[in-house]
């Protein structure tokens, strides 16, 4: 069994949520999923010109993404140095972790985990979990930190959605990271929960979440007009195919759900625009017009999973079902 490498833009902001997905769960996931930005304690005790350097770094990174992202978390990367120079163990830890993910600087593991270790020396607890994540040891602190310079820029990656029909581009800005946090506490067990099957159907956690997000807001008993069912809207027909006798219950669903996500990559070979169209209208309708379909709720859907997701391609199976004639007559 080969599968082709998943190609996916850079983690986004707070992705500290994400980054914990694909570890066990248990106290790790439950403090991934509380993740937030400094707390108005930790600022209003900081020294007024690193309380000052917080807030405007804290602000740079709650603004929605754009092109300019990159550009901003560069910015907010200064004022964590220059809060880190003045001994703030938040500043320490938030340019940690930009560095951790590569957020407007470069990814280098080796800064964020001697960042952490500081951090974590003065008694920050994320800084010390972190630490922890990364298994990784490090004395090696970026120049910014001990100096009063500027550190260096991440080059800003290239759109996602570049190639797509401009009604396709996302705009609101929301990642599936963003969107977790929004979620009530009483739905949160079903993160863990996707994350361990998605594994399972080698599924990118992230994807599956995002289309659980779309179809139905996470609701175990949600249900459509057109009768589909629970968590990943499961209409009848593919209940069937799939083996799922309760599609109301989560871990069923959830597996009926994957197994046709995971053979819709495969059919489509990993391009998750035509997938995404294909779970909500029905792989028949994509092939019949060799692309999206040109119904709006279709359209909308897609432009909502690229949007969360972030990306539109995922590792598939070559091996599980020959690829669509349409895309194999055009070479794709």
């Amino acid at each position: 069994m080969r599968f082709n490498t998943i190609h996916q833009r850079p983690a986004r902001r707070l992705a500290f949520l994400l980054c914990l997905i694909s570890a066990p769960t248990g106290p790790a996931l439950a403090q991934a999923i509380t993740y937030a930005p400094p707390s108005a304690a930790v600022i209003e005790d900081a020294p007024p010109a690193v309380r000052k350097a917080l807030q405007e770094a804290s602000a740079l990174e709650s603004e929605p993404d754009s092109a300019n992202t990159t550009h901003k978390l560069w910015q907010a990367a200064v004022l964590y140095c220059q809060a880190s120079r003045w001994g703030s163990a938040e500043g320490q830890y938030r340019l940690g972790m930009l560095y951790a993910f590569g957020q407007g600087v470069p990814a280098n593991p080796a800064f964020a985990a001697s960042l952490f270790s500081v951090a974590a020396a003065l008694g920050h607890a994320q800084a010390h979990q972190m630490l922890d994540t990364l298994e990784m040891k490090s004395a090696t602190l970026p120049a910014c930190v001990n100096q009063d310079q500027l550190p260096e820029k991440a080059p800003a990656p290239p759109p996602f959605w570049h190639g797509l029909p401009p009604d396709l581009h996302p705009g609101n800005g929301l990642s599936i990271e963003k969107y977790l946090l929004t979620l009530p506490s009483h739905k949160r067990w079903l993160i863990p929960l996707t994350t361990t099957m998605s594994a399972w159907y080698a599924l990118d956690p992230k994807l599956v979440l995002s289309v659980i997000a779309v179809e139905s807001n996470f609701d175990t008993g949600a249900q459509s007009p057109k009768a589909a069912m629970g968590l990943m809207q499961l209409i009848p027909d593919t209940a069937e195919r799939f083996n799922v006798r309760n599609a109301y219950d989560a871990t069923q669903n959830l597996r009926g759900g994957m197994r046709y996500l995971r053979w819709l990559l495969s059919y489509y070979r990993g391009n998750i625009t035509y997938a995404a169209a294909a779970y909500n209208a029905g792989e028949g309708r994509v092939d019949r017009y060799k692309g999206v379909p040109p119904f709006p709720e279709t359209r909308a859907y897609v432009k909502r999973v690229l949007g969360l997701y972030g990306s539109t391609r995922h590792a598939f199976d070559e091996n599980l079902t020959g690829a669509s004639p349409w895309l194999v007559a055009g070479g794709r």
